[in-house]
């Protein structure tokens, strides 16, 4: 019996309680390793929603390399959106490193190609846009970015548009096209013939009349025009297949309005001129309508460099950067810019109708596109846009129209546009827009 003394006796029980531990510590050694990756996964995901720029900047970074390939670029960032400043930074920091793990560096303005990215938005989305500039041939770059509701207080804060009646010029039997002043007169453009006239006292009185004549192949929706001089003494109109000019003599005073004026009319197809070269823009651009159809064919003069679809309107517009574009509304409803001898897409236009005019306000931007609302309504509304880069960004609350609004144009001083509405009476009126800095 004391030879046994020192050996260990078996005892289930202790060895049960030893198996149950080991078990026991092994199962929180796992759970440790899962709560790790759980936590490693929570701080990942929550990187993520800290920094909801990442996802953005990485896009647009993939896209500019895809265009410019490797080397220095100037980059420069430009905020229309309600992106908090405080963010700016990061998100400048994130695109440069994004391009630079690319092989993209960002350098000074010594380097040849440059970055010009515009951060915009408008009721429903927000985008980013890069216009990647290399010498004189631009490309563009876009990506939409996720955000929450975004509030129109923002995009409607910028000008505030209000309008007046030119009171007494009505039309009860036929649209009026087209209405401009001509010194101390004013010509009114119908379908068929033109008026010439006056407003006394706020009351239109009509002087003359010229009709077009029987024409062949004339619309159903036609459109008109008015190009006065400068100096008001003289006028040509342009009407599908017709043209007309208008000489002022002075040697007919007082009351005698027909007869100062000398109209004469003829068919004719030269190209019409687009309005919309406001403040420092000089360019002059002329466009072929269509006789037989209400649009503009696609054909320009001068030449810009760029094949045009057929288009309802058109308007020149001063880029940020120096320069002309040409605005178009297309007849497949699509609004582009043909700018440096390229056709690009303009975002945000979805809510555009047919016809825009052209606004030189020294609002924000300094110019805004006006634009009726897409959709047949008893009574329409214009708003204001402004296009810093490729997306047309609200920068008004819509202004409610007596009725619908069947054309629309740049004012003669390019500070209103003027606005032809079709009344449930179903009479035409004309009401000049203008803007409020706000």
């Amino acid at each position: 019996m004391a030879m046994l003394s020192g050996l260990k006796r078996y005892n289930p029980r202790k060895r049960r309680r030893e198996e149950k531990m080991a078990a026991m510590r092994q199962g929180l050694i796992c759970w440790v390793l899962l709560a790790g990756c759980a936590f490693a996964g929570f701080r990942t995901s929550a990187a993520q929603i800290l920094n909801p720029w990442e996802k953005p900047a990485s896009n647009l970074a993939d896209q500019i390399v895809g265009i410019v390939g490797p080397g220095q670029v100037q980059l420069t960032i430009r905020n229309i959106s309600t992106i908090p400043a405080g963010d700016l930074p990061g998100i400048r920091k994130l695109i440069e490193q994004d391009l630079k793990a690319r092989g993209v560096v960002t350098s000074g303005a010594e380097s040849a190609n440059s970055i010009r990215v515009t951060l915009s938005e408008n009721a429903r989305e927000r985008l980013w846009v890069a216009e990647v500039v290399q010498g004189n041939e631009t490309h563009v770059a876009m990506v939409e970015v996720d955000a929450p509701t975004i509030s129109t207080q923002h995009s409607d804060a910028h000008i505030m548009l209000r309008k007046e009646r030119l009171s007494g010029v009505v039309s009860f039997d036929e649209p009026i096209l087209f209405a401009a002043t001509a010194g101390s007169d004013l010509v009114v453009v119908h379908a068929n013939d033109v008026a010439i006239g006056s407003l006394d006292g706020g009351a239109w009185r009509e002087q003359k009349r010229i009709g077009f004549g029987r024409r062949q192949n004339a619309s159903r929706d036609p459109q008109g025009l008015a190009e006065v001089a400068a100096d008001g003494m003289s006028f040509n109109v342009y009407v599908p297949g017709v043209e007309c000019s208008g000489t002022r003599s002075n040697s007919a005073t007082g009351s005698e309005i027909g007869n100062r004026w000398s109209v004469q009319c003829h068919e004719g197809d030269d190209p019409w001129p687009i309005l919309g070269a406001v403040g420092d823009v000089t360019t002059s651009i002329k466009a072929f309508f269509n006789s037989g159809r209400n649009y503009f064919t696609g054909v320009v003069t001068p030449a810009i460099g760029v094949d045009l679809p057929p288009f309802y309107s058109a308007g020149l517009i001063p880029r940020p950067a120096g320069g002309t574009a040409l605005l178009i509304n297309g007849i497949d409803g699509k609004v582009q810019m043909a700018d440096n001898r390229a056709l690009k897409p303009v975002a945000g236009t979805r809510d555009w109708g047919s016809d825009f005019a052209v606004l030189h306000s020294g609002c924000g931007t300094g110019t805004q596109v006006i634009t009726s609302a897409s959709g047949e309504a008893v009574s329409d509304s214009l708003r204001a846009y402004e296009i810093p880069a490729l997306e047309a960004v609200g920068t008004s609350a819509p202004l409610t129209m007596d009725g619908a609004v069947t054309a629309l144009w740049t004012a003669q001083d390019g500070k209103g546009v003027m606005a032809v509405v079709r009344n449930a009476a179903a009479e035409y009126e004309v009401d000049r827009v203008t803007a409020l800095c706000n």
